[in-house]
Protein backbone atom coordinates (compact mmCIF):
# COMPACT_ATOMS: atom_id res chain seq x y z
CA UNK A 1 0.00 0.00 0.00
CA UNK A 2 1.51 3.84 -1.05
CA UNK A 3 1.92 6.54 2.02
CA UNK A 4 -1.09 8.02 0.41
CA UNK A 5 -3.34 5.35 1.27
CA UNK A 6 -2.11 4.71 4.62
CA UNK A 7 -2.54 7.92 5.25
CA UNK A 8 -6.08 8.59 4.23
CA UNK A 9 -7.04 5.34 5.67
CA UNK A 10 -5.36 5.90 9.01
CA UNK A 11 -6.82 10.33 9.38
CA UNK A 12 -5.01 10.45 13.27
CA UNK A 13 -1.73 8.63 11.03
CA UNK A 14 -2.13 12.04 8.83
CA UNK A 15 -2.77 14.40 11.37
CA UNK A 16 0.09 13.35 13.43
CA UNK A 17 2.41 13.83 9.98
CA UNK A 18 1.35 17.44 10.07
CA UNK A 19 2.07 18.42 12.98
CA UNK A 20 5.57 16.42 13.38
CA UNK A 21 6.07 18.79 9.84
CA UNK A 22 5.01 22.03 11.29
CA UNK A 23 6.79 21.59 14.65
CA UNK A 24 10.02 20.37 12.30
CA UNK A 25 9.40 24.14 10.75
CA UNK A 26 8.83 26.00 14.15
CA UNK A 27 11.93 24.41 15.70
CA UNK A 28 13.98 25.42 12.39
CA UNK A 29 12.91 28.98 12.12
CA UNK A 30 12.86 29.57 16.05
CA UNK A 31 16.73 28.50 16.13
CA UNK A 32 18.26 31.35 14.33
CA UNK A 33 19.57 28.84 12.01
CA UNK A 34 20.25 31.54 9.21
CA UNK A 35 22.81 32.92 6.92
CA UNK A 36 23.37 36.68 7.67
CA UNK A 37 25.84 39.55 5.81
CA UNK A 38 27.19 43.38 6.63
CA UNK A 39 28.58 45.67 4.43
CA UNK A 40 29.37 49.29 6.59
CA UNK A 41 30.40 52.71 4.35
CA UNK A 42 32.33 54.48 8.10
CA UNK A 43 33.11 58.21 8.07
CA UNK A 44 31.23 59.27 5.43
CA UNK A 45 31.61 63.32 5.05
CA UNK A 46 30.50 66.60 3.63
CA UNK A 47 31.83 70.03 3.13
CA UNK A 48 30.56 72.78 1.27
CA UNK A 49 32.54 74.47 -1.35
CA UNK A 50 33.93 78.30 -2.21
CA UNK A 51 32.91 81.40 -3.70
CA UNK A 52 35.49 83.92 -3.77
CA UNK A 53 36.60 86.54 -6.50
CA UNK A 54 40.10 88.11 -6.28
CA UNK A 55 40.47 91.60 -7.33
CA UNK A 56 43.86 93.11 -8.14
CA UNK A 57 42.53 96.40 -7.59
CA UNK A 58 40.42 95.69 -4.44
CA UNK A 59 39.87 98.97 -2.79
CA UNK A 60 40.89 100.92 -5.38
CA UNK A 61 39.33 102.30 -8.26
CA UNK A 62 39.34 100.85 -11.77
CA UNK A 63 39.98 104.16 -13.52
CA UNK A 64 40.66 107.67 -12.45
CA UNK A 65 40.14 109.85 -15.48
CA UNK A 66 41.24 113.51 -15.57
CA UNK A 67 41.07 116.95 -17.38
CA UNK A 68 38.10 115.55 -19.92
CA UNK A 69 36.81 117.56 -22.59
CA UNK A 70 34.25 117.24 -25.11
CA UNK A 71 34.43 114.83 -27.91
CA UNK A 72 38.28 114.59 -26.68
CA UNK A 73 40.44 111.45 -26.23
CA UNK A 74 39.45 108.75 -23.57
CA UNK A 75 40.93 107.31 -20.81
CA UNK A 76 41.49 103.36 -20.33
CA UNK A 77 42.03 101.34 -17.18
CA UNK A 78 41.72 97.53 -16.37
CA UNK A 79 41.00 95.67 -13.51
CA UNK A 80 41.51 91.77 -13.40
CA UNK A 81 39.18 89.40 -11.63
CA UNK A 82 39.60 85.95 -10.77
CA UNK A 83 36.75 83.20 -9.39
CA UNK A 84 39.21 81.80 -6.52
CA UNK A 85 36.65 79.56 -5.26
CA UNK A 86 36.51 76.32 -5.72
CA UNK A 87 32.70 76.20 -7.19
CA UNK A 88 31.82 78.13 -10.15
CA UNK A 89 29.44 80.63 -9.98
CA UNK A 90 27.91 83.15 -11.91
CA UNK A 91 29.58 86.86 -12.02
CA UNK A 92 27.82 90.43 -12.42
CA UNK A 93 28.75 93.79 -12.30
CA UNK A 94 26.70 96.25 -10.74
CA UNK A 95 27.04 100.35 -10.57
CA UNK A 96 26.56 101.40 -7.12
CA UNK A 97 26.75 104.54 -5.27
CA UNK A 98 26.93 107.04 -8.11
CA UNK A 99 27.70 110.75 -6.95
CA UNK A 100 27.06 112.91 -9.36
CA UNK A 101 27.53 116.56 -9.72
CA UNK A 102 25.00 119.36 -10.54
CA UNK A 103 24.14 119.72 -13.44
CA UNK A 104 24.49 116.41 -14.04
CA UNK A 105 27.48 114.93 -15.74
CA UNK A 106 27.14 110.99 -15.65
CA UNK A 107 24.59 111.24 -18.42
CA UNK A 108 27.22 112.83 -20.36
CA UNK A 109 29.94 110.66 -19.76
CA UNK A 110 30.24 107.62 -22.33
CA UNK A 111 31.71 104.33 -20.99
CA UNK A 112 32.98 100.88 -22.34
CA UNK A 113 33.63 97.82 -20.68
CA UNK A 114 35.19 95.30 -22.41
CA UNK A 115 36.04 91.78 -21.39
CA UNK A 116 39.63 91.32 -22.87
CA UNK A 117 39.18 87.44 -23.90
CA UNK A 118 41.11 84.38 -22.74
CA UNK A 119 44.48 85.76 -23.80
CA UNK A 120 43.10 88.63 -21.07
CA UNK A 121 44.94 90.61 -24.04
CA UNK A 122 42.74 93.98 -24.55
CA UNK A 123 44.40 94.90 -27.68
CA UNK A 124 44.48 91.73 -29.88
CA UNK A 125 42.58 88.64 -30.10
CA UNK A 126 40.45 86.71 -32.36
CA UNK A 127 38.49 83.54 -31.63
CA UNK A 128 37.85 82.32 -28.29
CA UNK A 129 40.88 85.42 -27.14
CA UNK A 130 38.71 87.94 -29.07
CA UNK A 131 37.80 91.14 -26.64
CA UNK A 132 34.07 90.80 -26.24
CA UNK A 133 31.99 94.33 -25.50
CA UNK A 134 30.23 94.05 -22.31
CA UNK A 135 28.60 97.52 -21.77
CA UNK A 136 28.42 100.76 -24.13
CA UNK A 137 26.58 103.67 -22.76
CA UNK A 138 26.58 106.14 -20.23
CA UNK A 139 28.13 105.85 -16.52
CA UNK A 140 24.37 106.65 -15.48
CA UNK A 141 22.77 104.73 -17.54
CA UNK A 142 24.73 101.45 -16.93
CA UNK A 143 22.42 98.65 -15.78
CA UNK A 144 23.83 95.59 -14.13
CA UNK A 145 25.79 93.45 -16.03
CA UNK A 146 25.79 89.11 -16.02
CA UNK A 147 29.22 88.26 -16.81
CA UNK A 148 28.18 84.85 -17.53
CA UNK A 149 29.48 81.28 -15.33
CA UNK A 150 33.21 81.34 -14.40
CA UNK A 151 34.68 77.86 -13.33
CA UNK A 152 36.72 77.85 -10.33
CA UNK A 153 40.12 79.21 -11.41
CA UNK A 154 38.67 81.35 -14.62
CA UNK A 155 40.12 85.13 -14.59
CA UNK A 156 39.00 87.76 -16.63
CA UNK A 157 40.61 91.18 -17.31
CA UNK A 158 38.47 93.88 -17.48
CA UNK A 159 39.00 97.45 -19.55
CA UNK A 160 37.10 100.61 -18.56
CA UNK A 161 37.29 103.40 -21.21
CA UNK A 162 35.61 106.99 -20.65
CA UNK A 163 34.87 109.90 -22.40
CA UNK A 164 33.02 112.74 -22.35
CA UNK A 165 30.42 113.14 -24.91
CA UNK A 166 30.88 115.90 -27.29
CA UNK A 167 27.63 116.89 -26.69
CA UNK A 168 28.74 118.35 -23.24
CA UNK A 169 28.50 122.19 -22.54
CA UNK A 170 30.37 124.69 -20.55
CA UNK A 171 27.73 124.01 -17.41
CA UNK A 172 29.54 120.69 -16.66
CA UNK A 173 33.93 122.54 -16.96
CA UNK A 174 35.11 121.73 -13.12
CA UNK A 175 32.48 119.22 -12.69
CA UNK A 176 33.38 115.89 -10.60
CA UNK A 177 31.34 112.23 -10.75
CA UNK A 178 32.61 109.40 -8.40
CA UNK A 179 30.62 106.18 -8.88
CA UNK A 180 31.28 102.71 -7.49
CA UNK A 181 31.37 98.84 -8.99
CA UNK A 182 30.64 95.71 -7.20
CA UNK A 183 31.35 92.45 -8.85
CA UNK A 184 29.49 89.73 -7.47
CA UNK A 185 29.78 85.72 -7.05
CA UNK A 186 26.72 83.33 -7.03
Amino acid sequence: MSRFKVLRANPRRALAAMATLLIAVGVTAASGATFSAQSVNPSNTFSSGTMSLLNNKEGAAVLTASNLKPGGPTQSGEVLLENTGSLAGTITLTKDTLVDSTPTMAALLDLTIVDCGADQDCTTGTGPDASTNVYTGTVAGMPAQNLGSWAAGAKHRYQFTVGLNSSATNAVQGKTVSVRYVWDAV
